[in-house]
């Protein structure tokens, strides 16, 4: 989560960068409309979160005997 939370701050200081050089190609959306970065800052965060449940439920259903005679 401590590599989300370095990516995520960067991307969004990225972005409000990217707006500010952008402004004038943004049609009827302020530049720095704070539901967008926030409705992007969310899902980000949730596929984060979904990325490391997966693996993370496989693993609890593997018999730890069995994991160690694997290696």
């Amino acid at each position: 989560m401590r590599a989300v939370a370095v990516g995520a701050t960067a991307g969004l200081v990225g972005s409000f960068i990217a707006t500010w050089f952008l402004r004038t190609l943004l049609f009827q959306v302020p530049a720095g409309d704070p539901f967008t970065f926030e409705i992007a800052l969310v899902l980000l965060i949730a596929f984060v979160l979904l990325a490391c449940y997966i693996p993370a439920r496989r693993a609890t259903r593997v018999d730890p005997m069995v994991a160690l005679r694997y290696e």
